[in-house]
């Protein structure tokens, strides 16, 4: 390592040398020898750090003297900043002292953007010099380290592959798991996992470290503050890796990511009552319940510890740790069928609607697009939609009032366009007579807001839909509720996707009921949309959809007109 920065030292003073014989561009050479003399004193730091920095062992004849200086990131930080000084001196030389026309050559072939790029690499090198200052000090700790870390993962793409290159990651693991009696260093660890954490490589490359069993077991057992950057941590690498979703999910991370979110709120699901013991069997195994529950008091005990230390917890840092929670479970739940029946088979649901209905701002905004992914796998699998959505279930009920509240009296599209959503993928699981869950997103058709609009227009449409069995009687309810009228409206040119939604959910209506406030109009809009190349070629479905639906009104106003030609007559 002496010889080695000895190297750089003996280039930082040949570039000094060669600014002082500097003729042409004396003020950038200048500010090089500035770069420079900081990067000098630089190297004579690290040099005097890993000399003094060793450990003693012992062995049976002899002390030796090991260095602990960790040299596998300095040596590559050697060879870039070398790299850069050897391109600074080039550039320095061409500004020497020399005869007239090398002058003039020297001006022309170089120019301030060439030193502009010097600068940059020397600010690269003196950033990379003091990082290995800070980290390598004798008097610094480990969770400083991993700060400084995190701190140069930060945006930093470069530093992010040079740590994990460097082997950077288990360290970061298992400070993160065996640092519980330093909160800090736990932060710090999982701060750092998190900012690298933004790429699939690197995900899988915590997870081939068997970071997911370490950090579930953090999330479970920790205090609270580290239980916020943990769960932090678990919603980026669930964002950015379906791998991730799907390896936490084998961990059980889904239980204590409930449990942290139903903590302060009541969950009044009706438990059955206990019965009365009628026999002696009975009276045994309540004793055998009782004594094993003795020998469980080791994580009774913790479980009233963590009890107690969440009830005094600071109410933001409470409210913290839930939103990042709920947001972990967006995105573990997002795109994925098997983790949204994971959250659905705990108390998942009953919670995410009691939060829904109580709190504001991003921690509703979490749970109701948790509740939008659970819907979205539930219409895609029927055994999903039929088992956590039950029509007598209280959590399903629960669920379904919230997102109806939210439809019916909100103003704010972000909340309105989920909850519409999450009703439209449900549309499978309302009986006919449940007509209050189709009059609010009726009543959306006609809102200013184009996107709630289409939203509308969308989720009615998979009430009207051929798939859904009891597509007549929702078109019927529909129709009663005056959903033709704005919905004409939302077929004016001027916006694609709404048009295009609008017609479908026309054609619906139009097949399925032959008669009904204003689908006499109807049949007019249709043949102006059929006469739309635009549309029909951005929307092959309507190809078929529009002539059939022209065809089903114009049998039922035939019919109608001899009918009444009968009575005339």
């Amino acid at each position: 390592m002496e010889e080695e920065f000895s190297y750089l030292i003996v280039l930082a003073d040949r570039i000094r040398d060669a600014v002082k014989e500097s003729e042409s561009f004396k003020l950038e050479c200048s500010q090089v020898s500035k770069q420079v003399n900081h990067l000098s004193l630089m190297f004579r730091s690290v040099i005097r750090l890993s000399t003094n920095t060793t450990v003693t062992t012992n062995t049976s004849s002899t002390n030796h003297y090991q260095s602990s200086f960790y040299e596998r990131p300095v040596r590559r930080i050697i060879s870039e900043v070398s790299k850069a000084l050897e391109k600074t001196l080039t550039l320095v030389r061409k500004c020497r002292q020399g005869n007239c026309f090398f002058h003039f050559l020297t001006i022309t072939i170089t120019s301030a953007a060439d030193f502009r790029k010097i600068f940059i690499l020397l600010d690269t090198s003196i950033g990379d010099l003091e990082w290995v200052l800070s980290v390598y000090d004798v008097n610094s700790l480990e969770s400083n380290a991993a700060n400084e870390l995190a701190s140069l993962t930060k945006d930093n793409h470069r530093n992010k592959k040079i740590i994990v290159e460097e082997g950077g990651i288990p360290p970061l693991l298992r400070l993160l798991k065996q640092g519980s009696s330093s909160p800090e260093s736990q932060i710090a660890a999982s701060n750092a996992l998190s900012y690298l954490a933004t790429d699939r490589q690197r995900i899988r490359t915590i997870l081939s470290e068997h970071g997911a069993p370490i950090i579930v077991q953090v999330l479970h057992e920790s205090i609270m503050s580290v239980q916020i950057s943990v769960a932090n941590l678990v919603s980026r690498m669930a964002k950015n890796d379906p791998a991730a979703q799907e390896e936490f999910a084998r961990e059980n991370i889904i239980r204590p990511l409930v449990s942290v979110l139903s903590f302060d709120t009541f969950l009044d699901e009706p438990k059955p009552q206990p019965q009365r013991p009628t026999s002696f069997h009975s009276l045994v195994r309540i004793n055998k319940d009782l004594q094993g529950g003795k020998s469980n008091v080791g994580i009774r005990g913790s479980s009233m510890h963590n009890k107690y230390e969440r009830e005094n917890e600071n109410p933001d840092v409470k409210l913290e740790l839930k939103t990042k929670c709920s947001e972990a479970l967006w995105m573990l739940s997002k795109e994925s069928t098997s983790n949204s029946r994971r959250i659905t088979e705990t108390k998942g649901l009953l919670c995410l609607a009691k939060i829904i209905e109580k709190e504001r701002d991003e921690l509703q905004m979490n749970c109701l697009m948790t509740v939008m992914e659970i819907t979205s796998a539930a219409e895609a699998n029927a055994d999903l939609r039929r088992a956590a959505f039950k029509t007598n279930s209280p959590a399903s009920k629960a669920v379904t009032e919230q997102l109806l509240a939210l439809v019916h009296q909100e103003t704010s599209p972000s909340l309105q366009i989920p909850a519409i959503k999450s009703i439209g993928s449900l549309a499978r699981t309302f009986h006919a007579r449940e007509t209050r869950v189709i009059k609010p997103v009726v009543l959306q058709l006609g809102n200013k807001n184009l996107d709630v609009a289409t939203e509308a227009a969308i989720a009615l449409g998979k009430f009207a839909c051929p798939e859904n069995f009891l597509c007549v009687e929702h078109s019927k309810t529909i129709i009663e509720y005056g959903g033709v009228t704005p919905l004409l409206r939302l077929l004016r040119p001027g916006n694609d996707r709404a048009q295009m939604h609008g017609l479908i959910l026309l054609c619906y209506l139009a097949l399925n009921v032959d008669s009904g406030e204003g689908l006499e109009r109807a049949r007019s809009a249709l043949e102006g949309a059929a006469r739309s190349s635009v549309l029909m070629q951005n929307c092959p479905s309507l190809r078929n959809l529009i002539p059939n639906a022209i065809s089903h009104l114009a049998v039922y106003e035939t019919g109608v007109y001899t009918l009444m030609q009968s009575y005339t007559i």
